[in-house]
């Protein structure tokens, strides 16, 4: 295969791995990039070896899926087809001549620059949670809904003893039941989202009974462990001096304010909290790839408008694995026919095509239901801290609207250095703009992540 037209697949998750394994059977060599030290990504993320899991499975669902992937990848490293970087941290993508060079630190320092050239680039940087902050959500004991699940995954570590699971989405009730499996008590299980909404969305829910089992099996999962499930409700507020010690949960009207009286207190010293998810599109807009609205737009072979890039799974629109592994095999066979110069049958991905298309409208119905509460930002203290990298609280945010006449999170940033921390935004940009009332706009980084400055004086090396 010397001398093909190369790929290089970033990201290690679902659709990277789908991808990467659908090109690779058909030629074309894959190089996989991934900051993870194992394949898999967050949502097959794997326990370390050293702790000698004997029943991996039972941390995970569609472990067979899993185990196929896993496989399949072992076989085409043997077989010289894909080469596997594993803990490859991709901080930029720039075109060069019609082709692409990915630069990616890697060591334990995280000081060593690699460089790895591709005629192609399939970006499957996955997602990441987004967190509305209220009054204390920066004690220690609160973490990310996702954070908690991947402790208990990668580490076998409760992220606390007395855990309330809050928030909104469909990532809560895993999370809920695989703590209480692994001993935690779950206090409560608080739902912002009332889920008669769904009963609007009946035609598209029931077009996917394996979604309703997998609903219906966490239910029961959630019974058995007897965790209290309060929806249209919300963690209003989190107590503690040195760390979480109870959290305020109250009722939420149809406009997402609290009810009147309501309220009432939860002992606990953990607080697993998500308010949904968010894609990662850093390495998109520094390619200069549209954009729609938060996702990286695509057409149907998963072509991004940027010649010679890709794009799948969670970048192009949060939907889970499922449609990650769709997403990620219709890329994988579009790039290895595009690289042959050809376009792909539609006979060869009809059948994932029509999955795509079911999942992407079921995940649709799912984001419409599970909206954070309208009128959050009511709730939350001027005192509250929203940029905790640069320690800036609300009062700063409403000033900057209300004194000095901010219209957009861009001004907003200026004007309190919101977002100019380590994270760039990553964790405060949607209640910036929420609490400005502006709409969240991409902003395209020079770099994916924080680079060292004696990496940029360097000329980087090229991997094997």
């Amino acid at each position: 295969m010397t001398g093909r037209p190369r790929l290089a697949v970033i990201g290690a998750g679902p659709a990277g791995l789908a991808a990467g394994l659908a090109a690779a059977a058909r030629g074309v060599p894959v190089t996989l990039v991934d900051a993870a030290p194992d394949a898999g990504g967050q949502f097959y993320r794997q326990a370390a070896a050293g702790l000698g899991v004997r029943r991996p499975w039972a941390l995970h669902h569609q472990w067979r899926t899993w185990e196929r992937l896993r496989d399949g990848l072992a076989a085409h490293i043997a077989a010289g087809r894909v080469n596997h970087l594993t803990g490859h941290h991709v901080w930029s993508v720039e075109g060069e001549s019609g082709a692409f060079i990915v630069h990616a630190l890697h060591g334990r320092e995280q000081e060593e620059s690699v460089a790895v050239r591709a005629d192609a680039v399939l970006l499957a940087t996955g997602g990441y949670e987004k967190v509305l902050p209220f009054p204390g959500w920066t004690l220690p004991g609160v973490v990310t809904a996702g954070g908690a699940q991947a402790m208990l995954k990668s580490g076998l570590v409760l992220p606390g003893r007395t855990v309330v699971v809050a928030g909104t989405g469909p990532l809560l009730m895993p999370v809920a039941v695989g703590l209480a499996a692994a001993g935690a008590e779950v206090a409560a299980l608080v739902e912002s989202a009332d889920p008669r909404a769904f009963v609007r969305h009946a035609r598209v829910l029931a077009a996917h009974p394996d979604k309703l089992a997998e609903g219906a099996r966490y239910a029961a999962g959630l019974a058995r462990h007897r965790v209290g499930v309060h929806v249209r409700h919300a963690v209003v507020e989190a107590h503690g001096t040195d760390r979480l010690e109870a959290v305020t949960v109250a009722a939420l009207d149809t406009d997402g304010r609290v009810r009147d009286g309501s309220e009432w207190r939860v002992p606990c010293d953990s607080l697993a909290v998500g308010h949904g998810m968010l894609p990662h599109t850093d390495l998109a807009e520094t390619l200069g790839c549209r954009l729609d609205g938060v996702n990286v737009a695509v057409d149907d072979e998963q072509r991004t408008d940027v010649p010679g890039v890709w794009a799948a799974g969670e970048t192009t629109g949060i939907g889970g694995a499922a449609l990650s592994l769709a997403e990620g095999r219709i890329a994988g066979l579009s790039i290895a026919a595009r690289l042959d110069s050809r376009a792909p049958e539609p006979s060869s991905y009809a059948p994932v095509a029509k999955a795509r298309a079911g999942l992407r409208e079921f995940f649709a119905a799912v984001d419409s239901v599970c909206d954070p509460p309208a009128r959050w930002a009511e709730r939350v203290g001027d005192d509250t801290l929203v940029c905790r990298c640069e320690e800036v609280p609300a009062s700063a945010i409403r000033e900057a609207v209300d004194e000095l006449g901010a219209g957009d999170v861009r001004t907003v940033k200026l004007l309190t250095r919101a977002g100019m921390g380590w994270c760039q935004g990553r964790m405060c940009g949607p209640a910036v703009a929420g609490l400005a009332g502006c709409p969240p706009t991409p902003s395209r980084r020079p770099f994916a992540r924080p680079v060292p400055l004696g990496v940029l004086a360097r000329e980087p090396g090229e991997s094997p």
